[in-house]
């Protein structure tokens, strides 16, 4: 099995798992269905095909490497013709976050993934229209690593602004698939983002269970000072 990590970081990014009428909201990090529809954009797959079966089974994690800030824009959408408006809309996004993601399955299937991307057939966007994909997107080339190896290992890609103002250690939040071995005492939840349907007239999201993880990480730009997650067992 082989790993493809992408990087995620851009001024805007939205990741919906819970955006019901003129409320969208956006989880703290990405989701599986905005980056399984990332990956088919690029492949030229339109929201009416079928998702297929060997995206749904690829293993997938997030390391929340810069969290951002969570903002507010208020939208207000006219009609065609401009004689209905629509309802006023709240829509949240996360500000200057970045994200290391991994996704993991047999090389060639991760191979031709890792072409697309480079080479999309529609424009990539971080879970909105509104918020494009920045360069670099794909980190390297696949690597042999497991997907937990892989989301301790990769270099730290917060922004030099951001890594001034931490602590000289600190812990990055991982959140990734439950894998085969993991421990009872795991921390977990359920969360619906697996899509089984993009056409928007059945949008339709199946359950996954997440993993809670974490790496704690020297940061030789860090503010002096303890290292405030000791005292929980840190490394």
């Amino acid at each position: 099995m082989t790993v493809l990590l992408l990087r995620l970081a851009a001024p805007l990014q939205a990741w919906g798992v819970a955006s019901r009428f003129a409320r969208r909201e956006t989880q703290q990090y990405p989701s599986k269905s905005g980056i399984l529809g990332l990956i088919s954009a690029a492949q030229g797959r339109r929201r009416t095909d079928p998702v297929e079966e060997a995206l749904q089974g690829l293993g997938f994690g997030v390391r929340v490497d810069q969290p951002g800030r969570l903002i507010r824009d208020f939208q207000v959408a006219l009609s065609l013709d401009k004689k209905q408006q629509f309802p006023l809309s709240q829509r949240y996004y996360l500000a200057d976050a970045a994200f290391l993601a991994a996704i993991h399955g047999e090389r060639e299937l991760i191979t031709g993934i890792r072409e697309a991307l480079r080479r999309p057939e529609f424009p990539l966007y971080l879970g909105r229209r509104s918020c494009p994909v920045t360069e670099p997107l794909v980190l390297g080339e696949p690597t042999e690593l497991t997907l937990v190896d892989a989301l301790r290992s990769t270099e730290w890609q917060a922004a030099q602004w951001y890594r001034r103002q931490q602590p000289e250690r600190l812990r990055l939040p991982i959140y990734r698939d439950l894998l085969p071995g993991d421990p009872g005492d795991r921390l977990r939840e359920r969360v619906r983002d697996m899509p089984l349907s993009f056409d928007p007239e059945r949008r339709e999201y199946g359950w996954r269970t997440v993993v809670e993880d974490h790496v704690d990480i020297d940061n030789p730009l860090g503010r002096a000072g303890h290292f405030p997650m000791a005292a929980l067992g840190g490394e």
